[in-house]
């Protein structure tokens, strides 16, 4: 028997990167039906080339439900420097999601919560015999790290990833996974909207880290500290604290029951939903890997 292997899919990651990398040349992809298919096409190609690669036996896409979560609640300001999504974007949030049910992928969103706490919650979940791939372009996710879970973060084109295993991120970078959590409370997240400790970057929020373990270790250990960083951990001791809560991933989401769909090759039936919504880089795709073709009957 076979191991369970879960592949947990960062679905808006995939969508907006897909996105943006042919909208930067007006290439929507425009069908028949006014509705623009770029980001949907570019996020299939990238779920299937996952596939291909990581070889699950069970598949889930996990979906951001709106901007607004609990986040925002406990700060008001978490992504709100986002513009708003391009109007060409917009039509494909629903219709990728009923595509990638036609595909036998199950779709995951839960209001109140973002993909990243899906993810979490669903590889918490998870036996330890139960292996889970991660793929995303989201660094956050290395947070979730452990001897059955590992994070693929999609690189530039199709097909090329960064495969984090929970040796390789403490090897590279000295400290555990949940101590990523800390770092990312100290030096804050421009993208995410959350500042951290102001003055406080990338390089000297790991050597604080690995040097006192934790917020609490550097907090109680701050006469160690240069004049300088001891005055700016003073300063924004609360933005600290609550930096570093924005920063964990949520796995306690309330999940619905059926948490991942088995995979067994592309259904045959995807081809009406090719032809209906016009997605032709998707059939060349399909075309080109035999795997996939002889999956399809």
């Amino acid at each position: 028997m076979h191991q369970k292997h879960i592949l947990l899919i960062d679905g808006m990651a995939l969508l907006f990167r897909s996105f943006f990398a042919t909208a930067i040349s007006n290439q929507f992809m425009i069908n028949r039906h006014g509705n623009p298919t770029n980001a949907i096409q570019g996020f299939l190609r990238h779920s299937l080339t996952a596939i291909e690669q990581v070889q699950p036996t069970h598949v889930t896409v996990c979906w951001d439900m709106g901007q607004q979560t609990f986040r925002n609640e406990v700060y008001e300001q978490y992504k709100a420097n986002r513009q708003a999504a391009p109007i060409e974007l917009i039509p494909q949030f629903d219709l990728v999601k009923e595509i990638a049910a036609h595909f036998s992928f199950a779709n995951i969103g839960v209001s109140g919560y973002e993909a990243d706490d899906c993810i979490g919650t669903i590889a918490q979940q998870a036996d330890e015999e139960t292996k889970i791939s991660i793929v995303s372009g989201d660094k956050d996710l290395l947070q979730l790290l452990n001897d059955h879970v590992e994070v693929w973060l999609v690189k530039k084109g199709y097909g090329e990833y960064s495969r984090f295993t929970h040796s390789r991120f403490t090897d590279e970078y000295g400290i555990t996974p949940s101590q990523f959590i800390d770092v990312k409370g100290l030096m804050g997240d421009t993208s995410d909207g959350y500042p951290g400790v102001k003055g406080i970057g990338e390089k000297t929020a790991f050597k604080l880290i690995r040097d006192h373990q934790s917020i609490d270790g550097i907090i109680e250990n701050l006469h160690l500290l240069t004049p300088s960083q001891q005055k700016k951990i003073e300063m924004d001791m609360d933005m600290l604290h609550l930096s570093r809560k924005l920063a964990a991933i949520h796995c306690e989401v309330p999940l619905p029951e059926i948490m991942y769909n088995k995979w067994s090759g592309v259904p045959g039936a995807v081809h009406e939903v090719i032809d209906l919504h016009e997605l032709k880089t998707v059939r060349r795709f399909l075309d080109s890997y035999s795997s996939f073709a002889g999956s399809q009957a």
